[in-house]
């Protein structure tokens, strides 16, 4: 891995929040690519709940300051950086008061998801995007967890598509287990539309549940790894029709050496 450039791009991430199957894996990786020699770079939402003093999270100005267009709505970007103790990673904070703020992630105190996922979604793929390409660093993957990172893959594909920095970069989405119940905003095409992609390319958007927000990261995705053992069979379907390079599942314990060899012989080569 030495030398090779991994950007991860996650819903949740330890230890800032929970331990779950997702935010595990999203510590996991890139502390296994840092300790081979590689280069990482991590991103995930600023959610409210997540404690700034104690994880020493502070804003970066250099890289704040500008507005996306969310909905045809400016929303200021915000980015805050923090780095996890002991382990010589930094991790950079997708931030805006407005989806941000509320003290909690995907759902509200009755347990009903926000009804600006969508946009907050469509907000962190563009913010993540923009401050790379304001650090100018050029990734060779980009390994998407988590189904708030799933509009990453269209908007890279689509949206950002003659960005040159990103001209050789392959895309990774690691499928999990773990969704949610219910779909996303039903506006949540049409927003996407505002940002002129393809409507042919949004189909999967008619209905914005878990399964077809995983699908959508799918279709725009160069490779997969199945992040968990529990996942549903439809989904396992549309992977199998993609017909990309895909990592079977592997325990935490067996996992480092095949996702070395799945990126350096499968992906990148």
């Amino acid at each position: 891995m030495k030398d090779k450039r991994i950007l991860y791009v996650a819903s949740e991430l330890m230890p800032y929040l929970p331990e779950t199957e997702v935010s595990s894996m999203a510590f996991e990786s890139p502390k296994m690519v840092n300790g081979k020699g590689g280069q990482t770079r991590i991103f995930m939402p600023r959610f409210g709940n997540i404690n700034e003093r104690r994880h020493q999270l502070h804003e970066v100005i250099r890289l704040s300051g500008m507005n996306l267009v969310v909905n045809d709505f400016d929303m200021p970007l915000i980015i805050k950086v923090a780095s996890i103790p002991k382990e010589r990673m930094q991790v950079y904070f997708i931030d805006n008061e407005e989806y941000f703020k509320r003290k909690a992630t995907v759902i509200d105190k009755d347990g009903k998801l926000f009804q600006d996922n969508d946009e907050r979604a469509i907000f962190f793929a563009k913010g993540v995007i923009e401050t790379v390409k304001k650090l100018n660093w050029s990734p060779d993957i980009i390994h998407v967890h988590g189904w708030m990172a799933a509009l990453l893959p269209l908007y890279l594909k689509n949206y950002y598509s003659n960005e040159p920095l990103f001209k050789e970069t392959k895309i990774i989405t690691s499928v999990y287990g773990n969704g949610f119940e219910g779909a996303l905003n039903n506006d949540i095409k049409k927003k996407v539309l505002f940002d002129e992609i393809a409507e042919e390319k949004l189909s999967l958007l008619d209905d914005a549940n878990f399964d077809n927000l995983i699908k959508l990261s799918v279709e725009n995705s160069d490779a997969v790894i199945m992040g968990t053992p529990n996942v549903s069979s439809e989904i396992e379907k549309f992977i199998d029709a993609k017909k990309v390079p895909t990592l079977e599942y592997k325990y935490p314990e067996e996992f480092s050496s095949a996702y070395e060899d799945f990126y350096l012989n499968e992906v990148l080569s």
